[in-house]
């Protein structure tokens, strides 16, 4: 099949002088944060040089990698309607403000991954991490989110299962259908499982996070109904309403209706399967996409403002470029070697499955223009992996003492300030008992040993830069406490939105079998498909948060590996779409990253299911637990007999699971590999599920700011800033510039 041509004599827009002086500053100043990162060693640098690194990195990937992937490799098409406009139902297809869809499209995909990976990770130094994180992002994480949100969104927004099986065929099209939803329901319950631990007898979380509820509600029918199009208002006035929400959550606390708002970790999950279903079956343009708008505000200006805190405060970074864990694999916080372990624990923020599922879910279908692609799939892309910096800077700029005695288990460090101090000294770290017993009283809290997940570390961190700009130390606690509301609120996100995938995924997969489940909006199909995805990661949650060593407690140690997993099978889904489109020689842009991947994935899951290290391989594990049975002795965490036997029980399903895992992504890359090599030797047999082509009456900016050319194309359509069809109902008349149609992106 021939690549896809970009219509003729179409002139080439080149940089000016004052554009080539304002990138090489960029490229400068992202070169003097590179080099600073990398050179120092045995100093304390300034977190400002990670930050100068990530944005002009950043900056220049947008610029130029992603508008060269969008322009000359996928070949966008602004003439083009997409689902949104051809299927327009206002239930799952609504065409949806640019900017509405890049903030949902970033909540959705922003979880706890970006918060809490690089915290971890920290034990390796902060070099490793964040060179994955930056350098992972450019070329695997955004362009996977880009490149199967364009191929979604031209097969009417299909799931990332079922396009494997209409791509790939029916063998690795099932292997990969079994693996992706198997694989979603456990990351949504390690989600709310965060979200539970995190607002559990928290009055001030539950009343802000409940309070956005009503608040998005409000905004679905405010752009609905009242006022149509207006997406500056309503987001002035939801932002408005957030901030008060905030501000009252703190009133509430100190309240008699504190009570009211402190609820219990199962009373949580009750309501969260409420929420999450509700938020599949209702019309998404009703709660799903304004609540995760709004939410943007939120997890972008605290992010934002964090970022400004750095370079106003300019703290230090005080662990190590790179620790001595990172050579011996012995780490305290997670046991195995930088390499693949590293590019394991921090998933989301450089490359995560989980963003494929996302990008080949709501997203497509609510997208105006193809031309919005880019920047809704990696623009938001790098807005997360920027959030994935920001919780490294926060994890290593404390000391890196205090550190390991929060991130370490009890079973290493102990239980009182002395016991701990002594722990982290035999690990190189000195900290004194004075200094640890201060860090808790000053957040308030009676202890901070053992507060094991990344997320009170993220907001010791956070505490610290915004306490040091606004309120000195005696506002830390009140901004230790806003981190961990913020925690919740950034995450809770991914949970209705991952609902509603996992929803499309398998009405897709009992499209296969019974037809009318293929068409996504049909109720029953609806809420049987809703009723299952929750009842299935609501199950393990409920069961997660009554028994310590149960439900998602016993998958939780697949997590990373599974969402590396599933990004694997994303990335070989693309390379093969690449290559059968006739786009041979740019299948390199997801089969590198993919290569990479599959190294990572499958090195750390042999290790996992092989190791002799009882800390790293399951089945060691298993065996060091069922020898303890056999001789009688409890072994921690276990206290009982009782949890031995489910220790051993766990190990066992956690590594039956993660080589089941390993095997089926193999199938789904050696199927893949197949496929490719036949569409090379033979275009002529290839067939691809493409959607005809459908000219757009639709008008609308490709990026968060409409061009010149942009608006002067909006005034002639007659259409507001905004964009809407156009009112003579002609079809785009397809111009072009750059060798695509026009309206591709802005420069």
């Amino acid at each position: 099949m021939p690549e896809p041509s970009a219509p003729p004599n179409t002139p080439l827009r080149r940089l000016t002088p004052k554009s080539i002086a304002i990138w090489s500053l960029v490229a400068l100043v992202a070169a003097a944060g590179w080099g600073v990162l990398a050179l120092s060693r045995g100093e304390e640098i300034s977190a400002a040089w990670m930050l100068a690194a990530a944005l002009g990195s950043y900056a220049i990937a947008y610029r130029f990698y992603s508008r060269f992937i969008a322009n000359r490799v996928l070949k966008v098409d602004k003439a083009r309607a997409t689902p949104a406009e051809r299927l327009d139902n206002g239930v799952d297809f609504h065409p949806t403000d640019r900017r509405v869809l890049f903030g949902h499209h970033f909540a959705a995909v922003a979880g706890a991954g970006p918060l809490v990976g690089p915290v971890l990770a920290a034990q390796m130094g902060y070099l490793p991490g964040t060179i994955w994180i930056i350098v992972g992002v450019i070329f695997a994480g955004a362009v996977q989110d880009m490149v199967t949100l364009f191929f979604s969104t031209r097969r009417n927004g299909r799931s990332l299962g079922q396009m494997a099986r209409d791509e790939i065929g029916p063998f690795g099209g099932a292997a990969a259908l079994v693996a992706v939803f198997a694989i979603m329901i456990i990351l949504l319950a390690v989600l709310a499982l965060v979200i539970v631990n995190a607002l559990a007898h928290s009055p001030w979380g539950v009343f802000s996070i409940a309070m956005t509820i009503p608040i998005a509600l409000f905004m679905g029918v405010y752009l609905r109904v009242l006022r149509p199009g207006k997406v500056t208002e309503v987001s002035v006035i939801g932002v408005a309403l957030l901030l008060l929400a905030i501000v009252a959550g703190g009133w509430i606390a100190e309240s008699s209706l504190a009570d009211t708002f402190t609820l219990e970790p199962g009373t949580l999950v009750i309501w969260m399967i409420v929420y999450g279903f509700l938020a599949s079956v209702l019309p998404v343009w009703m709660l799903l996409a304004p609540r995760d708008y709004l939410s943007t505000f939120m997890k972008v200006g605290t992010i934002a403002l964090l970022a400004i805190g750095v370079f106003v405060a300019l703290p230090t970074l005080k662990m190590p470029a790179v620790t001595e864990f990172a050579g011996r694999g012995d780490g305290p916080v997670f046991a195995g070697s930088m390499f693949p372990f590293v590019f394991i624990t921090i998933a989301c923020g450089a490359l995560s499955g989980f963003h494929a599922l996302v990008s080949s879910g709501t997203t497509p279908k609510m997208v105006q223009k193809e031309t919005q692609i880019r920047m809704i799939g990696y623009g938001a892309m790098l807005t997360e992996s920027f959030v994935a910096v920001m919780a490294m800077i926060t994890a290593c700029i404390i000391d890196p003492g205090l550190y390991f005695a929060i991130n370490s288990p009890a079973g290493v460090v102990g239980t009182t300030v002395q016991s701990a101090s002594e722990a982290v000294t035999n690990f190189g770290f000195a900290i004194s008992p004075d200094l640890l017993a201060k860090a808790a009283s000053d957040v308030e809290e009676a202890s901070l040993l053992s507060r094991t997940g990344g997320a009170p570390t993220f907001a010791l961190g956070m505490s610290d830069i915004f306490s040091a700009v606004i309120g000195g130390a005696g506002m830390k606690a009140f901004w230790y406490h806003f981190a961990i509301m913020f925690e919740a609120l950034f995450i809770l996100t991914t949970v209705d939105a991952g609902t509603r995938v996992g929803r499309f995924m398998l009405q897709d997969m009992l499209g296969n079998v019974y037809k009318p489940f293929r068409q996504v909006s049909w109720k029953p199909g609806v809420w049987f498909a809703s009723a299952v995805v929750v009842g299935g990661w609501g199950y393990f949650l409920w069961v997660g948060v009554h028994d310590p060593l149960g439900g998602i407690n016993q998958l939780f140690p697949l997590f990373g590996i599974a969402n590396q997993l599933l990004a694997a099978v994303a990335l070989a889904v693309c390379t093969t779409l690449l290559v059968k489109s006739g786009r041979l020689k740019w299948a390199w842009i997801t089969a590198v990253p993919l290569a990479w991947d599959a190294a990572v994935t499958l090195t750390a899951s042999w290790q996992k299911i092989f190791s002799a290290d009882p800390r790293v391989g399951f089945f060691s594990q298993r065996d060091k637990y069922q020898a303890g049975i056999d001789s009688g002795e409890v072994l921690p965490p276990a206290k009982t007999m009782d949890d031995m036997h489910t220790v051993v029980t766990n190990s066992t399903v956690d590594g039956v699971l993660c080589a089941l895992f390993a095997l089926l992504i193999i199938v789904v890359i050696a199927d893949a590999a197949r496929v490719c090599v036949k569409a090379v030797r033979d275009p002529a047999s290839v067939k691809l599920s493409e959607v005809p082509f459908t000219e757009s009456k639709l008008v609308a900016p490709a990026g968060l700011f409409p061009t010149a050319e942009e608006k002067a194309e909006l005034v002639a359509a007659g259409v507001g800033p905004e964009g809407g069809i156009r009112k003579d109902g002609r079809a785009d008349d397809g111009r072009a510039e750059d060798g695509v149609p026009a309206g591709t992106g802005s420069p």
